[in-house]
């Protein structure tokens, strides 16, 4: 085995038994990577420099193909379901080693790398893959060691993607030929029969969410978080298309990180090196930022170019929905370095109610916040399918159930903790409907919820008088500057207030229906702030 680049004295991926590959490339620079992915014709450069690759069958996770080595560890400290998926450590062991000897003879690319810019916290993870594409992807999303400390460090986790490796059911028990394993005892993510690289960074986010609440007492958030120029973080949660990136994205204020984060007793710390966003429709004008950071170095996915060119036409989605890009955060001009904010001093849960129900920003108490974190709620608009005519609901416990691998109240309680040990504003922000539903009313301008965030942040609402909302129990401000104060209570902005009332209990029961689910683990606190149904006379 012949190997290549820079490593520590004493690192081997023999110790991960790989004893027979090729050559194994340890921490190849990203223009090593763009050469090796170039010349074995598995991508090209756009326009910008940036280098464009499909990642094949699957160009997004694929959560029913997620498991979880069921062990002594594990057994009954993670939420099993249809989220967390039980596989057996003889299993992973025997799939392990298929998987190692399938890379006999054949290159692998390896990198020393790290999640958690707080020291404290710091997780060093090796990234062994097959192509050297999915590596620069590894580059660019995790956090980057110095030279000097690639030379001592040493893994806590291991990643080992293999895309070309495609499982049989029957001999390793997976549903299909793709897979995502995790195995907490052993600290391994296995990854095959898929070359989305979003498998890899939700792979060590679903790690950090176990062991970060259960070990550590730290609250793993998927949310971006963006700090002011006096040093206040705020953070940002919300489904996809609520927009959280765009409202992050502040040139007034320093990025933090987009997408995952840790809340200690000290600060409040991204987990990743890099930004991993949507380009679908992505142009200059409504996102410079993102748009600025595709250059080389950035790592396009399943995009298209413009017929004979190599200019990216971001409208075209006939591969994906889900065309993305990765660059290293600062790649964004504003991006803080290290990236690292105080304990928040505002919290935003952004939704898209496509009802027209929930006003453009309420105030929530610690109860309140706890609900509507477990809750997770957006809505997705009326989409082009024969028969669907109203907006659906969207719920997602946390932001994020599909990376949590312990029970959602363990996070809500402790982040009801966190806001009772620290003076915090948390604001459920609708950037969704006003005036009606979906096809009937409007979808609050943005310029508004821009006003409205930047009143929250600068202490506006500490002097205003609040009412609050019937069913839902929200407190509302009567007055938000460069805001219309008619449009702050949402059923004045219908002209059919008996029909927003039917509506809004309509949500709230949908509310309640999904908590279910919850119910029985959720503490009294928690269920007092469930909407309250109402007749309607």
């Amino acid at each position: 085995m012949n190997e290549y680049g820079i490593k520590s004295e004493t690192a081997s991926i023999a110790d991960n038994g790989l004893k027979h590959v090729a050559n194994a490339y340890w921490n190849l620079s990203p223009s090593e990577l763009v050469e090796q992915t170039i010349i074995q014709e598995e991508g090209l450069l756009s326009d910008t420099g940036a280098l464009a690759v499909d990642t094949g069958q699957f160009t997004g996770r694929s959560p029913k193909d997620k498991f979880i080595a069921c062990d002594e560890k594990t057994e009954k400290s993670v939420w099993w379901g249809e989220i967390n998926i039980k596989f057996s450590p003889e299993k992973f062991d025997k799939i392990y080693n298929r998987v190692c000897a399938y890379l006999g003879g054949k290159d692998v690319y390896v990198r020393d790398s790290y999640a958690c810019a707080d020291p404290a916290y710091r997780l060093n993870i090796r990234v062994i893959t097959e192509a050297p594409w999915q590596n620069l992807f590894a580059n660019n999303l995790f956090l980057r060691p110095t030279l000097e400390e690639i030379k001592t460090q040493v893994p806590d986790w291991t990643i080992l993607a293999v895309p070309d490796f495609l499982a049989d059911p029957e001999i390793d028990g997976t549903r299909q030929a793709n897979f995502a394993i995790l195995n907490f005892t052993k600290k391994i993510i296995l990854i095959g029969g898929t070359a989305y690289t979003g498998e890899i960074k939700k792979g060590i986010f679903s790690v950090l969410n176990y062991i970060l609440p259960h070990d550590k007492h730290v609250l793993s958030m998927h949310c971006s978080a963006n700090i002011g120029k006096k040093g206040d973080t705020a953070i940002f949660f919300g489904l996809s298309g609520t927009g959280k990136t765009t409202l992050s994205a502040d040139p007034e204020r320093g990025l933090i990180g987009d997408d995952e984060h840790g809340w200690s007793d000290n600060s409040v710390f991204n987990f990743e090196g890099g930004c991993y966003a949507k380009c679908v429709n992505l142009s200059k004008e409504k996102e410079p930022e993102i748009f600025n950071a595709i250059k080389f170095g950035a790592l396009l996915e399943n995009i298209n170019f413009y017929e004979g060119s190599s200019i990216v036409d971001y409208e075209n989605i006939t591969k994906t929905e889900n065309t993305r890009v990765a660059y290293p955060i600062d790649f964004i001009e504003n991006s803080v370095e290290p990236s690292i904010g105080k304990i928040p001093k505002n919290i935003f849960f952004l939704t898209a109610d496509a009802f027209g129900v929930l006003p453009p920003i309420s105030k929530l108490d610690t109860g309140q916040a706890m609900y509507h974190f477990i809750s997770g709620y957006t809505a997705k608009v009326a989409g082009t399918e024969v028969g669907i005519n109203e907006p659906q609901t969207t719920f997602s416990a946390c932001f994020g159930k599909a990376f949590l691998p312990l029970h959602p109240t363990k996070y809500a309680e402790l982040l009801g903790r966190k806001l009772k040990e620290n003076k915090v504003n948390v604001w459920l922000v609708n950037t969704g409907w006003s005036g009606g539903c979906y096809g009937v009313g409007s979808r609050i301008k943005l310029a508004y919820t821009r006003a409205i965030i930047t009143a929250a942040l600068n202490g506006e609402f500490d002097k205003v008088h609040f009412e609050t909302l019937p069913i839902f129990g929200l407190e509302i401000p009567l007055a938000c500057p460069n805001v219309p104060s008619e449009i702050l209570n949402p059923r004045n902005t219908w002209d059919d207030k008996n029909a927003y009332d039917s509506k809004a209990n309509q949500l709230a029961a949908a509310f309640v229906k999904n908590f279910e689910q919850y119910a029985d683990f959720a503490n009294e606190e928690i269920m007092a702030a469930a909407p309250k149904v109402i007749e309607v006379a």
